[in-house]
Protein backbone atom coordinates (compact mmCIF):
# COMPACT_ATOMS: atom_id res chain seq x y z
CA UNK A 1 0.00 0.00 0.00
CA UNK A 2 3.00 2.35 0.63
CA UNK A 3 4.79 1.55 -2.21
CA UNK A 4 3.08 4.27 -5.42
CA UNK A 5 4.19 7.04 -2.19
CA UNK A 6 7.38 5.70 -1.92
CA UNK A 7 7.90 5.61 -6.09
CA UNK A 8 6.63 9.38 -5.94
CA UNK A 9 9.10 10.22 -2.78
CA UNK A 10 11.79 9.01 -4.84
CA UNK A 11 11.02 10.02 -8.09
CA UNK A 12 10.27 14.14 -6.76
CA UNK A 13 11.88 14.12 -3.75
CA UNK A 14 15.30 11.78 -3.21
CA UNK A 15 16.06 11.60 -7.35
CA UNK A 16 16.53 15.29 -7.83
CA UNK A 17 18.52 15.58 -4.72
CA UNK A 18 20.76 12.67 -5.80
CA UNK A 19 21.05 14.47 -9.35
CA UNK A 20 22.32 17.79 -7.65
CA UNK A 21 24.85 15.88 -5.38
CA UNK A 22 25.90 13.97 -8.52
CA UNK A 23 26.41 17.17 -10.61
CA UNK A 24 28.06 18.97 -8.07
CA UNK A 25 31.13 17.08 -8.82
CA UNK A 26 31.12 17.70 -12.24
CA UNK A 27 32.31 20.51 -13.78
CA UNK A 28 28.88 20.56 -16.24
CA UNK A 29 27.77 23.92 -18.08
CA UNK A 30 24.05 24.17 -18.87
CA UNK A 31 23.73 23.06 -22.69
CA UNK A 32 26.95 21.11 -22.76
CA UNK A 33 26.51 17.59 -24.42
CA UNK A 34 29.27 16.11 -22.22
CA UNK A 35 30.71 16.84 -18.77
CA UNK A 36 33.63 15.40 -16.66
CA UNK A 37 33.70 14.18 -13.21
CA UNK A 38 36.03 16.76 -11.23
CA UNK A 39 35.41 15.67 -7.39
CA UNK A 40 35.95 18.26 -4.74
CA UNK A 41 37.30 21.19 -7.31
CA UNK A 42 33.76 23.08 -6.86
CA UNK A 43 33.87 22.75 -2.95
CA UNK A 44 37.50 23.92 -3.51
CA UNK A 45 36.62 26.59 -5.62
CA UNK A 46 33.68 27.29 -3.39
CA UNK A 47 35.31 27.76 -0.07
CA UNK A 48 38.17 29.67 -1.55
CA UNK A 49 34.96 32.46 -3.38
CA UNK A 50 34.78 35.98 -2.06
CA UNK A 51 31.56 35.82 -3.31
CA UNK A 52 30.26 32.67 -1.65
CA UNK A 53 31.20 34.31 2.05
CA UNK A 54 30.39 37.51 1.63
CA UNK A 55 26.52 35.87 0.21
CA UNK A 56 26.57 33.61 3.03
CA UNK A 57 27.25 36.34 5.58
CA UNK A 58 24.32 38.76 3.66
CA UNK A 59 22.08 35.38 4.08
CA UNK A 60 23.51 34.94 7.79
CA UNK A 61 22.43 38.63 8.56
CA UNK A 62 19.27 38.75 6.91
CA UNK A 63 17.83 35.59 8.27
CA UNK A 64 19.17 36.95 12.21
CA UNK A 65 17.30 40.46 11.20
CA UNK A 66 14.22 38.63 10.08
CA UNK A 67 13.19 35.62 11.80
CA UNK A 68 12.73 37.40 15.74
CA UNK A 69 11.57 40.38 14.17
CA UNK A 70 8.66 38.38 12.61
CA UNK A 71 8.23 36.06 14.88
CA UNK A 72 7.69 38.55 17.82
CA UNK A 73 6.01 41.15 15.54
CA UNK A 74 3.50 38.41 14.17
CA UNK A 75 2.99 36.93 18.06
CA UNK A 76 2.33 40.71 19.16
CA UNK A 77 -0.31 41.38 16.06
CA UNK A 78 -2.00 38.00 16.99
CA UNK A 79 -2.64 39.01 21.14
CA UNK A 80 -4.58 42.61 19.96
CA UNK A 81 -6.28 40.86 17.45
CA UNK A 82 -7.43 38.19 20.06
CA UNK A 83 -7.68 40.54 22.49
CA UNK A 84 -9.60 42.75 20.66
CA UNK A 85 -13.70 42.45 20.72
CA UNK A 86 -14.88 43.36 17.23
CA UNK A 87 -13.44 43.47 13.25
CA UNK A 88 -11.05 40.48 14.37
CA UNK A 89 -12.02 38.76 10.08
CA UNK A 90 -11.08 42.37 9.30
CA UNK A 91 -7.81 42.67 10.74
CA UNK A 92 -6.76 39.11 9.89
CA UNK A 93 -7.37 39.82 6.70
CA UNK A 94 -5.41 42.91 6.45
CA UNK A 95 -2.59 41.42 8.00
CA UNK A 96 -2.95 38.20 5.63
CA UNK A 97 -2.54 40.37 2.87
CA UNK A 98 1.23 40.34 2.21
CA UNK A 99 1.01 36.65 2.19
CA UNK A 100 -1.27 35.88 -0.28
CA UNK A 101 0.01 38.33 -2.67
CA UNK A 102 2.67 37.32 -5.07
CA UNK A 103 6.04 38.53 -3.80
CA UNK A 104 7.15 39.62 -6.80
CA UNK A 105 4.88 42.15 -7.78
CA UNK A 106 4.82 43.33 -4.18
CA UNK A 107 8.53 44.00 -4.78
CA UNK A 108 7.56 46.31 -7.69
CA UNK A 109 5.51 48.12 -5.36
CA UNK A 110 8.29 48.15 -2.68
CA UNK A 111 10.49 49.43 -5.37
CA UNK A 112 8.42 52.31 -6.08
CA UNK A 113 7.50 53.23 -2.17
CA UNK A 114 11.50 53.08 -2.28
CA UNK A 115 12.52 55.10 -4.74
CA UNK A 116 15.54 57.82 -3.78
CA UNK A 117 13.42 60.82 -6.11
CA UNK A 118 9.02 60.40 -5.62
CA UNK A 119 9.30 57.34 -3.32
CA UNK A 120 6.97 57.33 -0.43
CA UNK A 121 8.81 56.51 1.72
CA UNK A 122 11.26 59.67 0.88
CA UNK A 123 8.15 61.66 0.94
CA UNK A 124 6.89 61.60 4.70
CA UNK A 125 10.40 61.67 5.67
CA UNK A 126 10.54 65.14 3.87
CA UNK A 127 6.88 65.86 5.38
CA UNK A 128 8.42 65.68 8.66
CA UNK A 129 11.95 67.82 7.45
CA UNK A 130 13.83 64.93 7.05
CA UNK A 131 16.11 64.36 4.21
CA UNK A 132 15.65 60.87 1.73
CA UNK A 133 17.55 58.36 1.17
CA UNK A 134 18.76 56.03 -1.45
CA UNK A 135 17.84 52.84 0.33
CA UNK A 136 18.15 50.18 -2.55
CA UNK A 137 20.86 52.10 -3.96
CA UNK A 138 23.16 52.39 -0.74
CA UNK A 139 25.19 48.94 0.35
CA UNK A 140 24.65 50.47 3.39
CA UNK A 141 20.91 50.42 3.01
CA UNK A 142 20.26 47.77 0.72
CA UNK A 143 20.13 44.39 2.87
CA UNK A 144 18.36 45.98 5.49
CA UNK A 145 15.18 47.53 3.27
CA UNK A 146 14.83 43.70 1.80
CA UNK A 147 14.88 42.60 5.79
CA UNK A 148 12.12 45.35 6.41
CA UNK A 149 10.13 43.70 2.90
CA UNK A 150 10.98 40.34 4.40
CA UNK A 151 9.77 40.91 8.00
CA UNK A 152 6.37 42.59 6.33
CA UNK A 153 5.78 39.45 3.94
CA UNK A 154 6.11 36.88 7.14
CA UNK A 155 4.24 39.03 9.50
CA UNK A 156 1.15 38.03 8.47
CA UNK A 157 1.53 34.14 8.46
CA UNK A 158 2.94 34.33 11.61
CA UNK A 159 0.19 35.68 12.76
CA UNK A 160 -2.12 33.38 11.57
CA UNK A 161 -0.09 30.52 13.09
CA UNK A 162 -0.16 32.47 16.56
CA UNK A 163 -3.56 32.95 16.39
CA UNK A 164 -4.63 29.19 16.12
CA UNK A 165 -2.25 28.95 18.74
CA UNK A 166 -4.04 31.27 21.02
CA UNK A 167 -7.57 29.74 20.54
CA UNK A 168 -6.52 26.53 20.94
CA UNK A 169 -5.40 27.33 24.97
CA UNK A 170 -8.25 26.48 27.63
CA UNK A 171 -9.90 29.61 29.39
CA UNK A 172 -9.96 27.30 32.41
CA UNK A 173 -6.16 28.03 32.88
CA UNK A 174 -6.41 32.22 32.80
CA UNK A 175 -9.01 31.53 35.40
CA UNK A 176 -7.12 29.41 37.48
CA UNK A 177 -4.05 31.56 36.92
CA UNK A 178 -6.14 34.43 38.13
CA UNK A 179 -7.20 32.74 41.36
CA UNK A 180 -3.47 31.84 42.16
CA UNK A 181 -3.09 35.88 41.90
CA UNK A 182 -1.96 36.16 38.02
CA UNK A 183 -4.53 39.69 37.95
CA UNK A 184 -2.39 41.75 35.09
CA UNK A 185 -1.99 40.64 31.26
CA UNK A 186 1.71 40.37 31.64
CA UNK A 187 1.24 37.63 34.67
CA UNK A 188 -0.98 35.69 32.63
CA UNK A 189 0.98 36.08 29.28
CA UNK A 190 4.26 34.82 31.21
CA UNK A 191 2.31 32.37 33.19
CA UNK A 192 0.14 30.61 30.99
CA UNK A 193 -0.19 32.02 27.06
CA UNK A 194 3.94 31.83 26.51
CA UNK A 195 4.34 28.02 28.10
CA UNK A 196 1.07 26.84 26.26
CA UNK A 197 2.39 28.46 22.99
CA UNK A 198 5.78 26.49 23.28
CA UNK A 199 4.99 24.40 19.94
CA UNK A 200 3.70 26.83 18.36
CA UNK A 201 6.38 28.86 18.94
CA UNK A 202 8.97 26.48 17.51
CA UNK A 203 7.06 25.72 14.17
CA UNK A 204 7.04 29.50 13.47
CA UNK A 205 10.62 30.39 14.59
CA UNK A 206 11.28 27.03 11.71
CA UNK A 207 9.39 27.57 9.35
CA UNK A 208 10.16 31.60 9.52
CA UNK A 209 13.96 30.73 9.34
CA UNK A 210 13.47 28.08 6.86
CA UNK A 211 11.66 30.71 4.48
CA UNK A 212 14.39 33.35 5.36
CA UNK A 213 17.01 31.47 4.10
CA UNK A 214 14.89 31.04 0.58
CA UNK A 215 15.15 34.58 0.13
CA UNK A 216 15.63 35.19 -3.79
CA UNK A 217 12.56 37.30 -5.14
CA UNK A 218 12.84 40.48 -3.53
CA UNK A 219 16.96 40.10 -3.86
CA UNK A 220 16.65 39.70 -7.75
CA UNK A 221 13.83 42.16 -8.21
CA UNK A 222 14.78 45.11 -6.45
CA UNK A 223 18.65 44.90 -5.86
CA UNK A 224 20.35 42.13 -8.08
CA UNK A 225 22.78 41.22 -5.32
CA UNK A 226 24.34 44.94 -5.18
CA UNK A 227 25.42 47.39 -5.26
CA UNK A 228 28.74 46.00 -4.66
CA UNK A 229 27.43 42.35 -3.60
CA UNK A 230 25.78 43.90 -0.53
CA UNK A 231 22.42 42.33 -0.86
CA UNK A 232 23.92 38.90 -2.41
CA UNK A 233 22.54 36.24 -0.80
CA UNK A 234 23.20 32.41 -1.45
CA UNK A 235 20.36 31.48 -3.53
CA UNK A 236 20.78 34.11 -5.81
CA UNK A 237 24.39 33.32 -6.00
CA UNK A 238 23.45 29.99 -6.63
CA UNK A 239 20.93 31.30 -9.49
CA UNK A 240 23.65 33.32 -11.39
CA UNK A 241 26.16 30.70 -11.37
CA UNK A 242 23.81 28.28 -12.90
CA UNK A 243 21.44 30.52 -14.99
CA UNK A 244 23.63 33.33 -16.21
CA UNK A 245 27.29 31.60 -16.15
CA UNK A 246 26.19 28.29 -16.85
CA UNK A 247 27.92 26.95 -14.48
CA UNK A 248 25.72 24.30 -13.49
CA UNK A 249 27.88 21.69 -11.72
CA UNK A 250 29.84 24.93 -9.39
CA UNK A 251 25.88 25.87 -8.81
CA UNK A 252 24.82 22.34 -7.66
CA UNK A 253 27.38 22.21 -5.27
CA UNK A 254 26.20 25.83 -3.58
CA UNK A 255 23.18 24.01 -3.43
CA UNK A 256 24.22 21.32 -1.69
CA UNK A 257 26.26 23.41 0.66
CA UNK A 258 22.77 25.46 1.30
CA UNK A 259 21.02 22.49 2.03
CA UNK A 260 23.23 20.74 4.46
CA UNK A 261 23.25 24.49 6.20
CA UNK A 262 19.93 24.69 6.66
CA UNK A 263 19.48 21.33 7.70
CA UNK A 264 21.89 21.87 10.49
CA UNK A 265 20.15 25.32 11.34
CA UNK A 266 16.72 23.54 11.53
CA UNK A 267 17.86 20.87 13.70
CA UNK A 268 20.01 23.17 16.33
CA UNK A 269 16.94 25.62 16.90
CA UNK A 270 14.86 22.67 17.08
CA UNK A 271 16.95 20.48 19.71
CA UNK A 272 17.17 24.24 21.40
CA UNK A 273 13.65 25.27 21.35
CA UNK A 274 12.29 22.07 22.57
CA UNK A 275 14.11 22.20 26.38
CA UNK A 276 11.52 24.78 27.26
CA UNK A 277 8.50 23.27 25.26
CA UNK A 278 5.44 22.67 27.14
CA UNK A 279 2.99 20.05 24.96
CA UNK A 280 -0.59 20.24 26.37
Amino acid sequence: MAAPAFVLMCLLLLGPLLGVIALSFTDYQLGSPQFSWIGLDNYQEMFTDRVFWISLGNTLTYVAIVVPAAVALGLGVALLIESGSSLRAWYRTIYFLPVMATLIAMSIVWEFMLHPQFGLINGLLHGVGIEGYSWLQDRRTALYALCVIGIWQALGFNMVLFLAGLVSIPKQLYDAAEIDGAHGAWARFRLVTWPMLGPTTVFVVVITGIRSFQVFDTVHVLTKGGPSKSSEVLIHTMYVESFEFFRSGYGAALTVVFLVFVLLLTLVKSALANRGVHYA
